[in-house]
Formats: structure tokens, C-alpha cells, sequence
């Protein structure tokens, strides 16, 4: 059924196909994710536009149609809002802060500190009346390593050029980033699995939802820049305790095999058929529990004998798997809720790698998520640790101005 121009002259069929195009927008994105990442597998809303339009025509309300497409959970509402407030009123911009020859360091007196102080100031992280003088203070420091740390910044206070381009956002910034978080939730199938695991790549974190609720939260370390943990979609089918380790081709040849036979016997290292294979114990990059995942990326969830990267506040230090804080507390939640925590305590009593197979597979959603929300439930833009925000602003048509991206650092030869 097509619209009913009324003999106004409007091509009925070019009303058709705008408001098909709209609709699409809404219900699966403007952009598609697969051509703007190179891996991208989360599951994705697939409705039947063409079928939707029709009985929306038929009932006369195709405006309340097209309202119904997006998501209608609260944290998209509340992006969308934030959305049309910062486009609504006047660009309040931000000074800009040039850097300094050196890093800023508490105690240091700078002609930029006032304009440093304003932007805390505007961003709720000072007191307005502890904005005064050209002196880094005392004061002026706490807010910046809060700063730091929301961004995923060394809170260390001194202020450099990561610290200075976060201070330097204004609100064509934030709503660039804002529109990007809401196209991102386009892309996610509305009705996700009540029970499944989410992991926000980009704040380095890990939720379990049981039951349509978060049971729980946890620290995660992801993929450092250059070996980016992907955004995919893969259940977890099965618990592995005491795993071993098949070295991947790529970390055996560049950062095991120039060690010597000396480092793989320490480690607990053998060659077997051409591959390095760590054995089960204390010195295994998994730790003692894997996660085992279906996908062809080898991507799965582990745990680690580097606990001390979970106080850390950059945690994009990984070869691309997710590693798992108390990784051991959250499998012996897993194997409880899924009624194995007998066969999970036997196999880890064995000390070599047993499986115990889930009755019940896990979904697991990879994400990327820039925009998060405070205690009081309002969206603060967060830092963009790949850079993987400006590929979907240009698409959506925005003038990209790169963000706060993280620097790769030293990583271990886990994955």
C-alpha cells in the first residue's frame, strides 16, 4: 500500500522510498557496521520494513511506526536527549589549551592554568572558587587525576597532551561522540538474550545480565591498539580448567621463539607439531580457567597470571582476548548457574585441562562503547581507545576531529 498523495502530485513511490530509508536508519542504522569494522559479527535487528510500513499505512500512524524502530531502552533516550540539547543550544566551545613545552606538574606556574582551571570548572570536576591565579594547585590536581581517570588516563596529575585533548572537547565534540554512541545502539538487535555476557571494549569491562538484570560487574584487560580485541558476537559453550596454551604462530615467532629453549622450559613450554604449547599451571598465560568461545578469530575470555593489569587504569593490554578479573570466582558463578559446580570443582581438581561442557551456551556481545553514564544516570563521553569512533562519525556525515586514543604499551605474551 502506498502512501496517498490525495492527487497532490508528490510522487507516491518517492514517499515510499524515503520513508523506507528513514525507517531503515532507525531500526538498523544509518551505516553499516561491517563495511566501517573489519570484524564485526554482534548479532543485528533484521525487521521487515517494507511488511512495517504497509500495516502502518493501513492504520493510518506511520509517524508512531518509525517512533517505535529505534531503541527504546532508557539509555538510548537519555543519549538522545543529551543529543538534541547540545545541538539546541549555542555552542559553548572550549579554550583552547596549547600545550606546554613540558608536562604540566602540580606545584608549577603556567599562564595556561586559568584556562586549564575553566574547562575543570565547566566540567564539574573544580570548584569555581578554586579556579584562581596562574598556579597549578593542590586543588587543581585531584580534579585532574579525576579527569585522568575517567578517561583511562595514568591519573598521575600531570597534565600532557592526552590530558589537554580531553580538556579541549566542546560540545560539537560531545555530540559527535553521542551521535556515534546512538548509531551503535541501532546496530544491536533489540532483545538481546536476558541471560549473556557484555563486555564494553572500550571501558575495559565485563557484565553478566542474568535474567534481564547486571548479577555482576568486573575489570577486563582487552586488546592493546594494533591487536584490537573485535567487536563480535560468540557463545561460551564450555568451561576449561587448567587449560594449556597452542601459541599462536604470530607471538611464538616474534616474542617466544627469539627467547631460546631456556625461556620455554622455565615457562612450561614445548614444541608439539610445529606449534609452542604452554602446559596447565601457576605460569600459563590463561591462568586456570578459559572460556571457551565459537568463532573463527580465536577470541575467547581467560584468565591471566598478570593480576597486578587489573589496577590499572588503561587496561588495552592485551594480544586481543579478554582477560578476566577473579576469573576463577566468575566460572564457579557460571558453572553454579548453569547447575555443573560439581563437575567444575572435579576438573579443577585434576590439574591437567578437563572441560566441562555448559548445558546451556553463554552469548557473549563484544562491544564498543564510548559514551558510558554517570552515577546519577547522565552520559559522559569517555576517551576512544581506537580510534574507531571517527570511521562512523564520517559515515553519519560529521566533521571528524580525532579523539583521545590510547598509546600501545608494553604487553606480555598472553593473548
Amino acid at each position: 500500500m502506498p502512501f496517498d498523495t490525495g492527487g497532490s502530485g508528490v510522487d507516491a513511490a518517492a514517499l515510499n522510498r524515503a520513508a523506507l530509508a528513514y525507517a531503515g536508519a532507525l531500526a538498523r542504522g544509518a551505516t553499516d557496521p561491517t563495511k566501517l569494522h573489519e570484524v564485526y559479527t554482534v548479532p543485528r535487528p533484521d525487521p521487515d520494513l517494507e511488511q512495517g510500513l504497509r500495516g502502518a499505512l493501513a492504520a493510518g500512524d506511520v509517524r508512531g511506526w518509525l517512533e517505535g524502530l529505534a531503541p527504546q531502552d532508557a539509555s538510548y533516550k537519555k543519549l538522545s536527549a543529551a543529543y538534541l540539547a547540545l545541538r539546541r543550544e549555542p555552542d559553548r566551545g572550549a579554550p583552547v589549551v596549547p600545550p606546554p613545552p613540558e608536562p604540566l606538574k602540580p606545584g608549577a606556574t603556567d599562564p595556561r592554568v586559568p584556562l586549564i582551571a575553566r574547562q575543570l570548572v565547566a566540567s564539574d570536576y573544580l570548584a569555581a572558587e578554586q579556579a584562581r591565579g596562574d598556579r597549578y594547585t593542590p586543588a587543581m590536581a585531584v580534579a585532574v587525576k579525576r579527569l585522568q581517570a575517567d578517561y583511562g588516563i595514568k591519573p598521575d596529575g600531570v597534565i600532557g597532551a592526552d590530558a589537554l585533548a580531553i580538556l579541549n572537547l566542546d560540545d560539537a565534540d560531545r555530540a559527535r561522540a553521542i551521535a556515534v554512541a546512538m548509531e551503535r545502539l541501532r546496530w544491536l538487535e533489540r532483545t538481546p538474550a536476558e541471560t549473556r555476557i557484555d563486555v564494553n571494549i572500550a571501558a575495559a569491562r565485563l557484565s553478566y545480565w542474568k535474567d534481564g538484570q547486571i548479577a555482576d560487574s568486573r575489570k577486563a584487560v582487552v586488546g592493546e591498539p594494533g591487536n584490537e580485541t573485535p567487536q563480535l558476537g560468540s557463545p561460551i559453550f564450555r568451561l576449561v580448567a587448567n587449560p594449556t596454551w597452542t601459541v599462536p604462530k604470530s607471538i611464538a615467532a616474534e616474542e617466544i621463539a627469539p627467547k631460546g629453549a631456556g625461556y620455554l622450559r622455565a615457562n612450561n613450554m614445548a614444541w608439539e607439531d610445529g606449534w609452542i604449547v604452554q602446559q596447565p599451571g601457576p605460569k600459563n598465560s590463561l591462568g586456570l580457567v578459559k572460556f571457551d568461545m565459537q568463532n573463527e578469530h580465536a577470541i575467547y575470555l581467560h584468565d591471566t597470571p598478570a593480576k597486578p593489569l587489573f589496577n590499572e587504569v588503561e587496561r588495552h593490554r592485551s594480544h586481543g582476548c579478554v582477560r578476566v578479573e577473579d576469573a576463577l570466582g566468575f566460572a564457579e558463578m557460571l558453572a553454579r548457574d548453569g547447575g555443573v559446580t560439581d563437575q567444575w570443582h572435579q576438573a579443577r581438581a585434576t590439574a591437567e585441562e578437563t572441560f566441562v561442557k555448559l548445558p546451556r551456551q553463554i552469548p557473549v556481545r563484544l562491544l564498543y562503547h564510548t559514551v558510558l553514564f554517570d552515577e546519577v544516570g547522565e552520559p559522559v563521553v569517555r576517551n576512544d581507545p581506537y580510534g574507531w569512533n571517527e570511521p562512523v562519525a564520517a559515515a553519519l556525515g560529521f566533521q571528524g576531529r580525532a579523539g583521545v586514543a590510547v598509546q600501545a604499551r608494553h604487553v606480555d605474551v598472553g593473548p
